[in-house]
C-alpha cells in the first residue's frame, strides 16, 4: 500500500487538515509549517490523489485555450509556438492545458466557452486574436472567470494583458524600406475589426506619413491571417497596373503567401520586391529568401500569460497587471541585404 497523506501527518504530528491544506497552498498554513510538509511528503514518496484535491479545492487545475480559427492551425508556426509555451508553463506549474478550436465570432465559439465555463471544466482562460469589441470579454468577466490576454480589446473592462508595443519597430521597418529606393509600399492586413490589424495598419500609416509617402488605397489588402490569404492578396497586388515594390504584412504567415507568389509573378524578393512579416516566428529564419520581421517572444510570452493567469486564479496580487513587451525588428533577405 502507498504512502497516504495520514502517514504524512503522523510522521509531522500534525492533523491530516494542516497537511492537506499545506499541499493545498492555502494561505492559513504557516510557510514553515507548509516546507516542513512539502519536504516531508517528497522524502516519504507521498503523491495527492489529484482527483481528491480537485473536489476539495472545487477546481480543475486545468487552463484552456480555444484557437480561434474555423479550421485546425496547430501547423501554423505562431499557435506552434504559443500553444507550447502554455503547455510548458502550465506543466510546471503542476496545471494541465485544455486546447480546442473554433471559428472566431461564431455561435459555436461561444457555445464552446459556455460549455467548458459553466461545467468548470477549466479554472481560467488564456485568449488572443482579440476584437476591438471582443464578446470574450464580457462574457468570461461578467461570470466572474479569470482570463489573461495578448493584446486588449475596446472593452470597459479592467483585466491581465500582455501588449506588443510595435510603433517604434514598424516606424523603423517604413523608414528603411523608403531610404533603400523603395516607394510603392502595401499592406496586406486582417479583418479590420481585429485589434492586431487596426494596431498595426495605422502604425504603418504613420510611418508613411512621417516619410512622405502618400497612402493610395489600392495598395491595401484584406485577408485572414493565413499563408493562403496572403497568397491570393498578393496575386492581386503584384497584377495591379501600378504594383507594389514592397509588401509590409500583417503576419508572418500572410508574408510566407506573398513570397510564393512573387516567386509565381516573377519578382525577385530582396531586389525589386521587399516583403516583411510580423510575430517572429522559428520559420522566418528559414523561408526562402529568409523574412524580415518584427520579432516579438511568442514562447516567453505564452509562459508569462499562464504564469498571470494561475495568479488570478489563485486570487494573489499581480505586480504588473498591462505589461508592455517591445519587440525586435529583424532584418534579413527579403529587404535587402541586411544592415549591418
Amino acid at each position: 500500500m502507498g504512502i497516504t497523506i495520514r502517514d504524512v501527518a503522523k510522521k509531522l504530528k500534525l492533523s491530516i487538515t494542516t497537511v492537506s491544506r499545506a499541499l493545498d497552498g492555502y494561505d492559513d498554513v504557516a510557510e514553515e509549517t507548509r516546507q516542513r510538509v512539502v519536504e516531508a511528503a517528497r522524502e516519504m514518496g507521498y503523491t495527492p490523489n489529484r482527483a481528491a484535491r480537485q473536489l476539495r479545492r472545487q477546481c480543475s487545475d486545468t487552463i484552456g485555450y480555444i484557437l480561434p480559427a474555423s479550421t485546425s492551425r496547430f501547423s501554423d508556426p505562431f499557435f506552434s509556438e504559443f500553444i507550447s509555451g502554455l503547455g510548458d508553463e502550465a506543466t510546471e506549474h503542476g496545471y494541465d492545458l485544455l486546447i480546442s478550436t473554433a471559428p472566431a465570432g461564431q455561435e459555436s465559439e461561444q457555445q464552446l466557452y459556455q460549455r467548458w465555463a459553466h461545467s468548470h471544466k477549466v479554472d481560467g482562460f488564456v485568449l488572443n486574436r482579440l476584437w476591438l469589441s471582443d464578446w470574450r470579454v464580457s462574457f468570461l468577466s461578467s461570470q466572474h472567470i479569470p482570463f489573461v490576454t495578448l493584446e486588449r480589446s475596446l472593452d470597459p473592462v479592467e483585466y491581465p494583458s500582455i501588449q506588443v508595443e510595435s510603433k517604434a519597430s514598424i516606424a523603423t521597418l517604413v523608414k528603411y524600406l523608403v531610404d533603400r529606393g523603395f516607394r510603392r509600399l502595401a499592406f496586406i492586413g486582417g479583418p479590420s475589426q481585429l485589434t492586431i490589424h487596426t494596431n498595426r495598419f495605422n502604425e504603418y500609416c504613420q510611418s508613411l506619413a512621417a516619410n512622405q509617402i502618400r497612402l493610395d488605397p489600392i495598395l491595401v489588402a484584406s485577408a485572414d491571417l493565413t499563408s493562403t490569404g496572403g497568397y491570393q492578396a498578393a496575386k492581386w497586388l503584384l497584377w495591379i497596373t501600378d504594383p507594389p515594390d514592397a509588401i509590409v504584412c500583417i503576419n508572418d504567415e500572410t508574408a510566407f503567401g506573398v513570397l510564393h507568389a512573387a516567386r509565381e509573378a516573377g519578382r525577385t524578393v530582396g531586389t525589386d520586391l521587399a516583403v516583411a512579416g510580423f510575430d517572429g516566428v522559428q520559420d522566418s529564419k528559414y523561408s526562402q529568401p529568409t523574412l524580415t520581421t518584427v520579432d516579438q517572444p511568442l514562447y516567453d510570452i505564452a509562459r508569462q500569460l499562464v504564469r498571470m493567469l494561475i495568479s488570478e486564479i489563485a486570487g494573489q496580487p499581480l505586480s504588473e497587471r498591462q505589461v508592455i513587451i517591445h519587440p525586435i525588428l529583424q532584418f534579413r533577405e527579403s529587404t535587402g541585404k541586411p544592415p549591418p
